[in-house]
């Protein structure tokens, strides 16, 4: 059944353009009458709507809008007022009226406002597809290893020309540009200003922070400053995360060489951990070290699915050795293709897009077609929960 919206304004224009907006949501049926009080009071009475927004006038005040609610409480009324101060706020709240947009009220806000109201009056459907994403990790075993570029052409990858929706979350918090592989167009808002609004966060806020970067594929980029890193808590990841689960297939998180609170409780989140190295001593050195980190933190190990970059045969150290340190046999290869890396960084532009017949545009695909479709029905403890449990307890 129809979802029905009554709009009221005295402005014929007005109401085209509100109109105009909401013809964007499908499963909403509009009512849009140009006038007074006077002039909706008939429909109200015969057959109330889910949803009524009021532009306030001479015609209709906020009293008439208070008599409505009181009268029809199966309806939720929102208000448009030239007067926003914090008296006219408190009176429309008590009267019933669920917000009071600013007048004028643009299109675009009166669409996210309603946006707000039908997600709280049925929250069953704030996910019509009713699915949970797939949150994939990927994380750096030493600086230099390709995280960001790994992360960024799975991303698009998994995106499959708009057949999915997919999400790049940027949280090398301090210096990360991961948008930057994909596109050259400015993030509207970044992870730091979400962080800020945590309190308000829902689908639609996500929505206005992302830049797209192709079709299906969206990207919510770290800050410019590295002081705002600070910021963010391991409470807001989790809360963007859940949010964005609700509305993408997958949500790829590059979380990048540190290991903190935030980005532990990335890994934390994510149905599957990508660990990303190079084939030199050093990076096996330090592959060891996270291999510990995630057995200390309980991680089953069809969680991790290690990840060779830049690799090339002949080396002194070889995939067996590798696989030897590690203790398994689940280790994926990415040529070592220096020039077409480049060209797609410099061109922020895929692998895909600049390259489609490379050997690493190969590798990238075999790791895509191997990521997980599914959620995993047991997922392990936050790290903050396993310690307080295996803290000591005061007496």
């Amino acid at each position: 059944m129809p979802t029905k919206i009554l709009l009221l304004s005295p402005q014929a224009r007005t109401l085209r353009a509100w109109s105009q907006a909401l013809d964007l949501e499908s499963e909403l049926e509009i009512e849009a009458v140009a006038g007074e009080a006077d002039a909706v009071t008939p429909l109200l009475d015969v057959e109330p709507p889910d949803l009524a927004l009021v532009e306030l006038s001479a015609g209709t005040s906020l009293a008439q809008v208070e008599h409505w609610a009181a009268t029809h409480p199966r309806t939720d009324f929102l208000a448009v007022s030239a007067e926003t101060g914090p008296e006219t706020l408190l009176r429309a709240m008590r009267a019933g009226v669920r917000e009071v947009l600013p007048a004028p009220a643009a299109p675009d806000a009166v669409l996210a406002a309603l946006r707000r109201q039908l997600r709280k009056r049925f929250p069953a459907a704030a996910d019509p597809r009713g699915a949970t994403g797939e949150v994939l990790g990927v994380v750096s075993c030493k600086g230099g290893a390709g995280t960001t570029l790994v992360a960024a052409n799975l991303a698009h990858l998994l995106a499959r020309q708009g057949r999915r929706r997919v999400l790049l979350i940027d949280l090398n918090l301090q210096f990360g540009d991961a948008a930057l592989c994909l596109t050259t167009r400015p993030a509207p808002r970044h992870i730091a200003d979400l962080a800020r609004d945590i309190g308000r966060l829902d689908a639609e806020l996500l929505r206005s922070s992302l830049v797209e970067a192709g079709p299906g594929l969206w990207v919510l980029a770290a800050p410019e400053d590295p002081t705002l890193s600070a910021e963010v808590t391991p409470a807001h990841v989790r809360r963007i995360v859940q949010v964005a689960r609700g509305l993408h297939d997958h949500v790829v998180l590059d979380v990048g060489r540190l290991l903190n609170p935030v980005t532990l409780q990335a890994l934390d989140l994510a149905d599957r951990v990508y660990p990303v190295l190079q084939l030199t001593l050093p990076f096996l050195r330090d592959a060891q070290r996270l291999k510990r980190v995630f057995e200390g933190l309980g991680y089953p190990t069809d969680k991790i699915r290690w990840v060779v970059n830049r690799h090339q045969p002949g080396t002194t150290l070889t995939l067996r050795d590798l696989q030897r340190a590690l203790g398994t046999e689940r280790i994926a290869t990415l040529p070592n293709q220096y020039e077409v890396a480049t060209a797609a960084i410099n061109q922020g532009r895929p692998v895909a897009e600049v390259a489609p017949r490379s050997a690493l545009q190969r590798g990238l695909q075999a790791l895509t077609e191997a990521a997980p479709q599914a959620p995993q029905a047991d997922r392990t403890p936050s790290w903050w929960g396993r310690w307080l449990q295996a803290a000591p307890v005061a007496r």
